[in-house]
This record gives C-alpha cells, structure tokens and sequence, in this order.
C-alpha cells in the first residue's frame, strides 16, 4: 500500500470487523499508525498486547489526528454517533463504515454538514462469521473477500480513493454499488439466511418435543444453523436498518414455500428434482467461483444453442443495448480522468463487464453498471495500481488492444488474459508498434495471449498503419498519451474515431488532419459525462432482418451513426436496402438517430473496398443479405475478417453452403450467389456474430436452422434472443453442459 502507510488509520469498534481490519492494516503496514476505539477497555488491551494497534483513546482524540476513520459498529449506533462525531473531525478526515445496511446510514448523513458528506464514504465488507468480538479477529479475514463501496453523490474521487485503498491494501476485491442496490442484494444474500437460521432454531425451540429434535440433530441442523451463533444485538440492528428490503425478500421467499408446499402434498417427485438440481448446480457454480483457490479465471460455460424457425416479418420500435467500442472506452477514459464520469446507455454485456473488472483490480472505484447506468471515481494518469493477479478480457480483442497501449506506460508489470478464443488471436499488430515506443512485451507463441507487459517510460512515434485499425490507433494513442514527445498515427483508409473523439470529450488535445491523429503525452483528463448511443453493429441484425423479411417495418431508437461505422447502412442501401434516418442529432459528441428500415428486395452488388473498415463487424449478417439478395455479391480486400473471434470469412461459408447458397471464398473475400435458403445446422465457432447473422438468416429459410456454439452472444448483445422475439423472430435458446 505504498502511499497508505503513512496515514493515521482510527477504528471505532474493535469487534470481529475492527480488529480484524487492525490486524490487517498492521499486516500489511507494519509501521502504519492505527488508533483505537471501544467502550472495551479488555478488548483495547488486548489489541494492544497483540501490538496490532498504536494506541487506544476517546472518539474526540482520534477524530482529530486520523486521516481516515473506519467506523466498525453497528448500524443503529452509526445513525446515534454521527451527530456527535461530526463536530470532533479534523478538516481532513475521510469516514467510511463497514454496516451492511446502507440506505438509514446515508438519510442520517444527508441530514449531517456538507463538508462532512463530502467526506463520508459508505462501505460494507462481505466478510464475518457467527464468532464475535476482538478474540475473534483473523489477519486474512478480507483476503479475496469483497468489499462493496456505495458512495454518494457528495464523494470527491479523492476521498473515495483512499477508502478504496485502504481495503484493496488489506487483500479485498472492491467494488461499487448504488445504496438501493446495495440494499436490496445484502437482503437477499446475507440478511435473508440469516432469519432463516434464526427462525429455525427457534421455531424448534416452541416444540413440546424439542429436546429430542435437538439431541438427535445431526450436521446438517449444525452447518443450516450456524449463522444463528450470530450476535443477536448486531443482528438485531442490521434488521431494524434494512426492514423494507429484507420484508421483501422474505416475502417472495414465503411465497416460494408455500409453491413448494403444494408440490410436497402433490408428491410431485420430478419437479422438487428440478428444484434441487438447479439449486445444487447454482450453489457449486458459486463455490467454484467465489471460494476454490484452484479455480480458474474462466468457468466452464454452459453449451448454448439457438434455434430460429423461419418465417415471419419484424414491426415496431426498438432500442438495442448501447455501443461495445464507446463502452469499453468510457471505461478506460472514466478511470483515467481527474473527477467523476457519470455514463448511461452503458453495454452490460460480458466484453464490458470484463474492462470493468480489470479496472476495479487496478485500484478504481465503479459504482454500477445498474440499468445502464455507471459512475466511475476517476484516479488520474497516475493512479493506477499494479494488479495482483491477470487480467482477463473475456473474449474482447478491443480490450486486450487498448489495454496493451495503456499497460505498456504503467510504472508495474501485469498480464492480459482471455478466453480459449481470444487467445488464438494475433497481438503483434499492437505489440510490434508498441515495442517501437521501447514497450516490453511478451507474448505466447505466435505473437498470441497471455501478453506479459513490463511497464516501462515510453517514446512517441509516427506510425502509418498497413491495415487500417481502430483497435491498433487506439492502443498507440493510449500508449502516447503517457510517452515522451508525440505520438502520431496515420491510417491508409477511414476506421472508427470513438478513441479521438472521446478523448477529445475528456479534454485531452487530439489534432486531426490528413487521416492522421496526433497527441502530445503529459497532458491530463477532465471528468465528464457520457450518454452511449446504441450499437450499430447490434442494430444491424434488425436492419438487415427487416430488409429480407417482406412486409417488415421498424424503427430503431438512439443507434450511432458514427461516420466511421456507417458502412452497414451505405452497403444496404447500396444493394437497395429502404432505409431512413430520422432526428439526427450529436449526444456527447457522437451523432445519433433514429433508424427506419422497412423491406425491400435486394440485390448483389461488388463491395466497395473503402467500405470494408467503416462495416467490419458487420460482414456477418451483410453476407446474409447477400444470400437473400438477387445476383451476386463479391467483398476482396477483407483480410482482417479472418482474424477475428472466429474466421469469419470460413465460418460463414460453411454456414452458408449447409444452407445451400452458393458461393466462392478467396484469401480476402468471398463471392456469394443469392438465392433460396435451406434448413440444416451451423456451428458457430463460438463467435457471437456468426450465431446472431444465421437466428437472422431463418427469417427466409425453408426450415429451422440450428446453431451451436452460442454462449458468446451475451458478450455483445445481452438480450438479444428477447429482442429478436419481440420483434418478430422465433428464436428459443437450448442449455446443454458442455462435454
């Protein structure tokens, strides 16, 4: 915890939660100044015997020399201290709380000073156990465990910083939540279990025949009962502070019972199998995450399968999730800058999800996503802490790219991990440049994953780029924004802008000229506001299934219309495609709109070769239109297709001969002859735009096509299997255990 160790720590409350906390800090800081308070003198004595803390004194003493002050008691005795402690506090001190009932705690401080709020920073270690009491306080207590963070809307980033810091020190993962949220899932999680097990002892307790129940009681009574060792005065408190929350999931669980119930008087023998298999698989899906030490970063994934039934037309309005590209880089940006990025429309697929995390282990505090919504407490360019494990990016190669750049400049050493498919996908392409800069970079044979990356004082370069590459310009502009002098990088054909724009939104300068973007490293960003748009690349699933389905008409809300993605709505077009745009209109400094599609018959054309970067991602389902299409469509030019989550180029060939369309593929193309789709069953190589392109591909298709391998589809479009029915689809989706 370098930069920690030379802060005043003061715990209030040195029970389970307090000392354990002392004992870590002094663990971890072995010189750290740690103060102490307790209506306890024995439990004062003994941390003090144990040399886990500095010094005991009263709460008027430690309020005026801490830097940080740890309130660990519970939460009825917060709301009673706050008013008290508030006038005692130095002009600096930062509060937190360890009470895992949030919302009483954060109406008490609303009530409190300004200033105060501002520095008051609500936190909740998920750790304990039954045992209580300083006697009980272990070392490890918060090693690996999580600590949730709920700041409020008066929290500087500074202060939230520091708590983050503090917990991280200690071993804790840190994340952040909404104190609602916050609320509800402890009522769920923790709070919830621990009524049943007090309720169930006593309950047994009422029964005339209770002795004997108690004394043939065997180990399943002791494990189910455990947590009502608990101390029943905290406890008591917890309940009285998260009442609402937690009789509303006792509700729905009572109700849950009384389902139950009727299932034990029917006999019904299969379905309380289905109960318990699913309850079972859930609960060591959650051990082996959560607790196994030997587990890996990646759990075994479920072997989804789609089925699309053909026919059908799509009507109505729609909005996609947000934009992956801008989602991953508000992220990245959020995190860099100096104040709070609040960002809506964020994309809670599991690409996203991933950055997120890298971030929260390099020491960033991330409140959400929630409903798209997210607040990210920016640490500034130099604030990033080094992780202590690898950092996995899913099956992102966005990601992992833009992740290389920015790791490149750290002043510590990490790794970048993926799935088994991103790690069959070529990194040189941001490695070499990167080592250019004076990067030192490792990779696994053939310039593959894991990236072993050793921080290290860059270099600015002027690079021209021999394929043009959002990913490739976004990880040296990263990368440039850290090194020496100016980083330059020119593009041979148009390729997404997000990066240039967004950092200009963040206010580092960017000069634009010449399909070059250029910084100088040093500067500094400025936290702002992000509202992502819709992702085209989403939308172009419904643009394309609404143009080859007859008598289709639909209107798609807020999708970006980025003039570096773009490609999908001019090559429809193109091949005849009726499409509209309507309200067009800049949030953020991306331009949106609302697209209309409405069916039309197409027609094969040859693919311009300066549309291929401005549709990449996009090919997938554009071929499928080119299967429904009359005459042919020809694309050369698109190497890069072959390096992506799959081959797309081969993936969709072989997809697309099963369904009996004719076609040729080349080293950098394919030529595809429209006509009549058949049934039949595709594996889709695990990539998720393969398996969306062939669900669309059944809306003209002669029977149902099937399609394997589709777990990823969460990763860029979760929900996609409920849009595409409501739109008017007929997709199902199948879970089988993978082999």
């Amino acid at each position: 915890m370098q930069g920690f160790a030379d802060k005043t720590i003061a715990i209030v409350g040195l029970g389970l939660i307090g000392g354990s906390l002392a004992r870590a800090l002094r663990g971890a800081n072995p010189g750290q100044r740690i103060l102490a308070v307790d209506n306890d003198p024995r439990a004062l004595q003994q941390a003090q015997e144990a040399g886990v803390i500095s010094e005991a004194c009263e709460l008027a003493a430690a309020a005026q020399q801490a830097d940080l002050m740890v309130l660990a008691i519970p939460p009825l005795m917060i709301e009673t201290l706050l008013p008290e402690l508030v006038p005692l506090l130095n002009t600096h001190c930062i509060v937190t709380d360890v009470g895992s009932a949030k919302e009483q705690i954060v109406a008490a401080v609303a009530a409190l000073d300004p200033d105060f709020r501002a520095r008051f920073v609500p936190g909740h270690p998920i750790a304990g156990s039954e045992q209580s009491g300083f006697a009980a306080a272990r070392v490890e207590l918060f090693a690996e465990r999580k600590v949730i963070l709920t700041p409020i809307a008066d929290n500087d980033s500074a202060s939230v910083a520091l708590v983050h810091e503090m917990w991280r020190g200690v071993g804790a993962e840190v994340m952040g939540m909404s104190v609602q949220r916050h609320d509800q899932v402890l009522a769920a999680t923790s709070h919830l279990p621990h009524v049943l097990a007090f309720a169930l002892v006593d309950s047994l307790l009422q029964l005339k025949e209770s002795d004997d129940i108690l004394r043939y009681a065997a180990g399943g009574f002791a494990d189910f009962s455990r947590l009502a060792s608990s101390d029943a005065r905290m406890w008591a408190d917890i309940f009285v502070a998260n009442s609402y929350a937690t009789a509303k999931v006792l509700d729905h669980y009572i109700d849950y019972l009384q389902q139950f119930r009727a299932g034990l008087e029917a006999r019904d023998h299969k379905g309380m199998m289905e109960v318990f298999r699913r309850a079972k698989k859930t609960r060591d899906d959650f051990i082996a995450r959560h607790y196994q030490k030997d587990s890996s970063t990646e759990m075994q994934a479920e072997n989804i399968s789609l089925e699309a039934s053909p026919g059908g037309k799509l009507s109505g309005e729609f909005r996609v999730p947000g934009d992956k590209s801008i989602s991953h880089r508000s992220v990245i940006f959020g995190a860099l800058a100096d104040g709070v990025t609040e960002i809506e429309g964020f994309l809670e697929g599991e690409d996203a999800l991933n950055t997120v995390a890298a971030f929260r282990e390099m020491g960033v505090t991330i409140v959400g996503p929630e409903n798209g919504k997210m607040t990210i407490y920016g640490v500034g360019m130099q604030g990033l802490k080094a992780p202590r494990k690898p950092l996995y990016m899913g099956n992102s190669g966005t990601a992992m790219r833009l992740l290389a750049g920015l790791l490149a400049a750290q002043n510590f050493a990490s790794e970048l991990t993926g799935d088994e498919s991103l790690n069959r996908r070529p990194m040189n392409r941001v490695a070499d440049p990167l080592r250019q800069m004076g990067a030192d970079i490792q990779t696994a044979e053939g310039g593959r994953p894991p990236l072993q990356i050793k921080g290290k004082p860059l270099s600015g370069i002027d690079y021209d780029m021999q394929i043009a590459s959002a990913q490739v310009k976004s990880c040296l502009l990263l990368a440039g924004m850290y090194a020496k002098g100016r980083t330059r990088v020119c593009e041979p054909a148009p390729c997404r802008d997000h990066t240039e724009r967004m950092l200009q939104g963040f206010a580092w300068p960017v000069n634009l000229e010449n399909n070059c973007a250029s910084l100088e490293g040093g500067a500094s960003l400025q936290a702002t506001t992000i509202d992502v748009p819709s992702d085209i690349s989403s939308a172009a699933f419904f643009m394309v299934a609404a143009s080859i389905a007859p008598g289709s008409d639909i209107l798609l809300r807020h999708v970006g219309i980025n003039p570096t993605r773009t490609g999908i709505l001019a090559l429809l077009t193109q091949m005849g495609g009726d499409i509209q745009l309507l309200d067009e209109r800049e949030v953020g400094g991306e331009p949106v709109a609302d697209i209309r599609v409405r069916y039309s018959p197409l027609k094969g054309i040859v693919i311009p070769e300066q549309q291929i970067p401005l549709a990449i991602d996009e090919f997938p389902v554009l071929f499928v239109a080119a299967a429904c299409a009359e005459g042919e469509t020809v694309l050369r030019g698109a190497e890069e297709l072959r390096v992506k989550e799959s081959d797309r180029i081969e993936a969709m060939a072989v997809g697309l001969k099963t369904l009996g369309v004719e076609l040729e593929t080349y080293p950098d193309g394919i030529r595809i002859v429209g006509g009549k789709l058949g049934a039949g069953d595709i594996d889709s190589q695990g990539d998720h735009r393969i398996a969306m392109a062939f669900a669309v591909a059944a809306l003209r298709a002669s029977g149902p096509i099937r399609i394997a391998d589709c777990a990823n589809v969460a990763t860029s479009f979760p929900g996609f299997v409920e849009l595409a029915n409501q739109a008017g689809l007929q997709v199902s989706q199948q879970k089988e255990k993978s082999p």
